[in-house]
């Protein structure tokens, strides 16, 4: 059974569920949905939530095949039907519930080493709500003996409607191939428009860590200090995910050459420490 808990300020209102996933299950303002949302009482799956924590990687690793400091590991395949690992483990595990106020709540991960990612950390979600934005920072801390690979990142649905906009500057897009997996970099200045016939899976590089939707009225401002930004919806999607996120897909690949480190991806030392920070702020039309 899930136990939802919700957080309010002002006209804002965000459910969250830390045993599943440390998701977040819905955003509104007022009663309209910000995020693609559901009431935590009746999300059945992570996988349908608002948003999830990504960590401690974003995104695909081609084939389940980890290869790190001399050493192969085999990782299980995570979101049937594709034969790759997604988008880390936090949000298939539960998380402890560190504190909780009306508009603020710390949720924990503590990963020990096992077949789903061989290296041990700790990770720390902080969710605050102020009367016009979602706040939320997300760390890794290293807790194995030998240094270790770590990527982070958020994957939000907003909803989406035949009058979204979206818009951002960017300096690439990884163009991707049938497998979901980036295949070349090629300039790209990131996207302005509307989002009706827009059908895009891809990740951007040098995105600029700003992005503008307007969606029923509302605009909404999504900034981050990361700087790779994976855009996904089709047509037929009510949705659209904006991700920010730390490393290019496939990052721990070495793909066309390039180390996983130049595609973003840290070194975390024993013991040390990868924060990011992410934020969703809110608009009504009349402001």
């Amino acid at each position: 059974m899930t136990h939802p808990l919700s957080l309010t300020s002002g006209a804002l209102r965000c459910e969250l569920l830390p045993e599943m996933g440390g998701c977040i299950a819905g955003l509104w303002w007022g009663q309209q949905q910000v995020l693609r949302s559901t009431p935590g009482a009746e999300l059945q799956s992570v996988r349908v939530a608002a948003s999830y924590p990504l960590v401690p990687y974003s995104n695909r690793i081609a084939q389940c095949k980890l290869h790190w400091a001399g050493k192969d590991y085999t990782l299980p395949a995570n979101f049937e039907p594709e034969p790759h690992a997604i988008h880390g483990l936090g949000w298939e595990r539960p998380w402890a519930v560190q504190a909780f106020s009306a508009n603020h709540a710390l949720l924990s991960y503590r990963h020990l080493a096992d077949a789903s990612w061989p290296f041990a950390f700790d990770s720390l979600q902080t969710i605050t709500l102020q009367d016009d934005a979602l706040e939320l920072q997300l760390s890794i801390t290293n807790r194995a003996a030998v240094a270790a690979p770590a990527g982070l990142g958020w994957h939000p649905y907003f909803a989406k409607s035949a009058q979204t906009q979206i818009r951002f500057a960017a300096t690439g897009r990884w163009d991707m191939d049938a497998d979901n997996l980036p295949t070349q970099l090629l300039p790209h200045t990131g996207l302005d428009g509307d989002c009706t016939s827009l059908d895009v899976d891809h990740c951007f590089e040098g995105w600029s860590g700003s992005l503008q939707l307007e969606e029923g009225g509302l605009r909404i401002q999504l900034t981050s200090d990361l700087n790779r930004l994976v855009v996904y919806t089709t047509p037929q999607r009510d949705s659209i995910a904006i991700e920010p996120v730390s490393h290019a897909n496939n990052a721990l690949a070495q793909q066309n050459g390039m180390t996983p480190e130049s595609l973003g991806m840290r070194v975390l030392q024993p013991g040390e420490t990868f924060t990011a920070h992410m934020r969703i702020q809110v608009q009504p039309p009349s402001l």
